[in-house]
């Protein structure tokens, strides 16, 4: 019986020792220091998980170069919005692209390869809603890279950025549903709710509808005293928390990454990824209701979230966990002509009797708004060179 007991106590320390360390990471872990040694200015690794990153973050080669010259795509076919002030061959090339990028032959959809957004042999059909919605993301990926270079700087971003070979990017995110407590207790404010999306953690499962939908402020730091009007309180600071949770998650880093551990608040002890961050943040803001809220009635319902919103974009639809997507790799600088900024259209309009092709749509919206508790000079100073 001693004996029994004694195993069972044995197997019981086992088990405690187990789920005490389930959330602990198994070395060796890699450190890169950022700061003086003793600051906590250092990123952690895992080079397990680093490893299964980088078969996540391979850049497929570049289509061959297209032969120079030859009519713009847009006097010959029908339809092109977007891309009809390539010559044939680019345009041709750059469709190709994006085929393989979004929806490969291989891709687990439905219809695959060209005719996921085409109707048959007749390419100037817009019947099909993926067609309206691929014009509106070409559309979207110029302006991320004509005037968002604050952000993506000369690297930019190609439509294998987020979708990486799936129709429908693997990070977005809809709107939140449940905010009961459990029991009918009241409102649970967002909070509580175990979601990958901020990486499990006890705080608001929802970041994203205040902070890249609407312009909610993200700061919580008050500059005066309760309760003389400061609304910087607990509960805000912990949806800012939440997002912040999201961020470090979605691009594999610490909060050192962009904060000084000193003066988490002091933009003038912070890296220059900050800054950087900091334009991000507006980036997808501004990407979300220019260009993905709008086509909320094209989408059919099974593509919508429980409220009825379409999919939206935050740090993981691009990062996917790297610090920057594709660690860095330029894709744009092979597709350049087609997406670092919106093609001015062709002159001479196709003809009625024109072959039919495929297009994409071109206005591009207004700059957007920035709006922050952080001064214009204050931005001005950490813009990065």
């Amino acid at each position: 019986m001693r004996t029994t007991a004694s195993s069972l106590k044995v197997a019981a320390a086992l088990v405690l020792a187990t789920l005490v360390t389930a959330g602990c990471e198994r070395p060796p872990i890699d450190e890169v220091q950022s700061g003086y040694r003793g600051t906590a200015m250092v990123q952690v690794y895992n080079p397990r998980v680093l490893a299964e990153q980088a078969t996540h973050n391979v850049v497929p080669a570049a289509l061959p170069a297209a032969a120079e010259g030859g009519p713009l795509a847009g006097t010959i076919y029908q339809n092109v919005q977007v891309l009809g002030g390539l010559s044939i061959g680019e345009f041709t090339r750059t469709m190709t692209a994006i085929t393989a990028w979004v929806v490969p032959k291989d891709a687990a959809a439905a219809e695959a390869g060209c005719n996921y957004c085409h109707v048959g042999a007749n390419f100037a059909d817009d019947s099909k809603y993926t067609k309206v919605v691929a014009r509106k993301m070409l559309q979207m990926t110029q302006k991320i890279n004509a005037d968002w270079k604050p952000h993506v700087q000369a690297t930019g971003v190609t439509c294998y950025t987020c979708h990486r070979g799936k129709p429908v990017p693997e990070y977005v995110w809809f709107k939140d549903v449940d905010n009961t407590a459990a029991g009918g207790l009241g409102n649970r404010a967002g909070q509580n709710r175990s979601t990958a999306a901020i990486n499990g953690a006890s705080l608001p499962s929802d970041p994203f509808t205040p902070f890249l939908l609407g312009a909610e402020p993200i700061r919580f730091t008050g500059a005066t005293a309760l309760p003389t009007g400061n609304r910087k309180s607990i509960k805000q600071a912990e949806w800012t928390f939440s997002l912040m949770t999201h961020m470090s998650q979605g691009l594999g880093v610490n909060c050192t990454y962009c904060h000084n551990s000193r003066a988490f608040n002091d933009w003038s002890q912070s890296p220059p990824q900050r800054t950087t961050a900091w334009y991000g943040i507006r980036m997808a803001r501004s990407l979300n209701n220019d260009y993905m809220v709008p086509l909320t009635d094209v989408f059919p319902a099974h593509r919508k979230g429980a409220l009825g919103d379409v999919a939206k974009l935050n740090c993981s639809t691009c990062h996917q966990g790297a610090y920057k997507p594709l660690y860095g790799a330029s894709m744009l600088k092979d597709y350049v002509t087609a997406l670092a900024a919106p093609i001015p259209p062709p002159a001479v309009a196709p003809p009625a009797e024109a072959v039919p092709a495929e297009g994409e749509a071109a206005p591009a919206p207004a700059a957007p708004a920035v709006t922050s508790s952080m001064s214009d000079a204050q931005v001005s100073k950490r813009q990065p060179g």
